[in-house]
């Protein structure tokens, strides 16, 4: 191998011939690449359309099925209320019941302990079907009592005092052995005085449920999962899971948060797709909520199925490609030797500098031509070319290292930070913007905010440094800010949670300064901790003036320090512009600052219209004061209005 590759690295043809096979490699791989690229994004997008809409019409088909066991019910209680007074009578309900409605497991009428005192403590009509006729008998009697008023389908409607779905449990007929998966539907039925009587309850198998969802397989790996309310399995391909398995039970051993993530946005009753690893392999799961009972529905389509076809046929079109190039490499060598020839004597005369000594001085060929022109210029060239490569490629490379870095750095700064306005374009109350503009290409400041079972959660906050530094304690200040925020928390506890975690390990000794707020929408309460960060702007009336706030220190100092939160009862109505100290303290060029006292004279100069225009009017007014001088800290500005409704 090596005296065929030194014989290429001496033929100038050989080297000009695979450029120009280079050359056109790269030019197919441009445009195999985007074409991949295209084809890739198309088959996905078929993929996810076409997954999508088969769990969203099988999800239709059970509520159009729940829907009817549902009505079955609702069509029933009228004549319950209507006979209340003939308890015989019930029998012939539940049996109307079942035969009006095939699709039912059974049909159960409960009573309340001596609702009819000729009747006994238990009495409950209770229809099923029984090779293929409809059976009725009392089910209520002392060996029941377990099965009756102890048992969930009569205790959730009685308790919650509204129709529910019951989850879904194994039902056992003791007259064979058989055993299937029963849900209810149960409504609470209540006496002439207002009082609880009992329970209507229709049953239906979830057989047909896992029929249906088998048969979902828009790939011939594809398979549909459901899980309850609480996660258990309810319909999975491996039959041992159903109800004694949740889509937990294997992160318990080995922690996937994928799959943990994947099962939190299904029990949220959340509709969407991930891309996550399931047994091992790339798959695509689509889920959606059955809005009826809670539960929820997964597609899980295996990546190797979605692109087989797509993978098959990038495969040939390199295979081609490569062909081709090695039969391009061929016929150029061929014709670049032929056409080359004169170029040989002086290979052969600078056969010493070929090896590498670029001190041999080459010897005169005594031309002018080209090849003349060519042989001097490479003699001058000798002297300086070693180190000037090596340096060049040094600087080059180290520069666009740390360009690339920073780069990379600033784009996943900014990411982390909200940047879509309107945030929540479904909310007509909510009016905020926020604008984030580092001195460097990193910087330390941010900003957050999400609602939260109707709480907006917010913060803003500066971080003591810039740069690469800075950044590092931004993006983790903002993270734990995410993690810590829940509801019932209030923005002091926030405060001192996030403060314990900074300050645990902060050999640097930085500090950052932060508002934590939280208000709730429905009321306009605003609780909020300020942490050595300035005190926000209020804009009310068309005036605008510095909140009162407590100061209290900023975090990452000592673990064990305590901040005191405060409060506003309402705030709908009145804006607030929340800064970091890049915007009273920017510098124009000579070295005055733009201070508060601008600030409030553009703020309150003409009247509140919009978050967005407020900001844009402060930015453009700091952006003219600065006049061009460079800026020494970054600029965040965050204004929100929460709307009376």
């Amino acid at each position: 191998m090596t005296p065929i590759l030194n014989r290429y690295r001496r033929s100038l043809p050989a080297r000009l011939g695979i450029w120009i096979v280079l050359f056109a490699a790269m030019i197919f791989i441009a445009a195999l690449g985007y074409m991949f690229s295209v084809s890739w994004n198309t088959v996905r997008n078929e993929a996810e359309s076409q997954a999508s809409q088969k769990l969203h019409n099988t999800v239709l088909r059970v509520n159009d099925i729940l829907d009817d066991v549902k009505i079955s019910a609702d069509n029933t209680d009228w004549l319950v209320y209507r006979h209340l007074d003939e308890p015989e009578y019930m029998f012939d309900l539940v049996r109307n019941v079942m035969l009006n409605n095939p699709i039912l497991n059974g049909c159960s009428i409960a009573f309340e302990p001596f609702f009819f005192k000729e009747k006994g403590r238990y009495f409950s009509a209770y229809g099923y079907f029984e090779d293929g006729s409809v059976q009725v008998e009392q089910e209520g009697n002392e060996q029941y009592q377990y099965h009756y008023h102890y048992m969930d389908w009569y205790l959730q409607p009685k308790l919650l005092n509204q129709p529910c779905w019951t989850e879904p449990y194994i039902d056992v007929d003791v007259s064979n052995g058989t055993a299937s998966t029963i849900t209810s539907y149960c409504k609470p039925l209540t006496a002439q005085d207002g009082s609880f009587a009992g329970v209507l309850s229709v049953d239906i198998s979830l057989s047909w449920l896992s029929e249906t969802l088998s048969a979902v397989k828009p790939y011939p790996h594809s398979y549909c999962i459901m899980v309850g309310r609480g996660g258990a399995y309810l319909v999975h391909p491996d039959t041992t899971k159903l109800l004694s398995q949740t889509i937990f039970t294997d992160t318990l051993l080995e922690p996937n948060p994928e799959i943990t993530a994947l099962g939190k946005a299904m029990l949220r009753g959340e509709k969407g797709m991930k891309k996550l690893k399931v047994n091992g392999s790339n798959s695509y799961v689509f889920y959606e909520p059955e809005k009826e009972t809670g539960w929820s529905v997964a597609l899980v389509c295996p990546a190797k199925d979605i692109f087989g076809g797509f993978n098959r046929l990038r495969r040939t079109v390199i295979a081609i490609v490569l062909l081709g190039l090695l039969l391009m490499l061929f016929v150029c060598r061929r014709v670049i030797n032929r056409e080359m020839d004169p170029l040989r004597r002086l290979v052969r005369q600078a056969d010493l500098i070929s090896t590498g000594d670029f001190k041999e001085p080459l010897p005169d060929s005594g031309r002018s031509d080209e090849i003349g022109q060519l042989t001097q210029s490479f003699s001058n060239m000798q002297h300086s070319l070693v180190n000037y490569i090596d340096e060049l490629k040094r600087t080059t490379a180290s520069r666009e290292r740390i360009e690339g870095e920073l780069r990379i750095a600033r784009e996943i700064q900014m990411a982390m930070v909200p940047r879509v306005f309107p945030p929540f374009p479904e909310r007509s109350d909510i009016d905020l913007f926020a604008a984030m503009t580092p001195a460097k290409e990193v910087g330390g400041d941010l900003y957050d905010y999400f609602i939260q079972d109707e709480v907006l959660y917010f913060c803003i906050g500066d971080v003591s440094g810039k740069g690469i530094p800075g950044s590092l304690l931004m993006a983790v200040s903002r993270n734990l800010f995410r993690v810590v925020a829940k509801p019932g928390l209030a923005p002091d506890q926030i405060a001192r949670q996030i403060n314990e975690t900074v300050a645990e390990d902060n050999e640097q000794m930085m500090f950052m300064t932060m508002f934590f707020g939280r208000i709730d929408l429905q009321t306009g309460r605003m609780d909020y901790c300020n942490c050595g960060h300035n005190p926000p702007v209020l804009i009310d009336g068309g005036k605008a003036c510095f909140l009162d706030v407590k100061p209290n220190t900023p975090l990452g100092g000592d673990p064990q320090w305590v901040f005191e939160g405060e409060s506003i009862d309402d705030v709908r109505g009145r804006a607030f512009l929340f800064y970091t100290d890049g915007l009273n303290e920017a510098e124009n060029p000579a070295h005055e600052q733009f201070g508060t006292g601008r600030m409030l004279d553009v703020l309150g100069g003409s009247a509140f219209r919009s978050a967005r225009e407020t900001v844009r009017r402060m930015t453009d007014a700091v952006t003219a004061f600065v006049d061009g001088a460079e800026a020494s800290d970054d600029l965040t500005l965050l204004c929100l209005k929460i709307r009376k409704s």
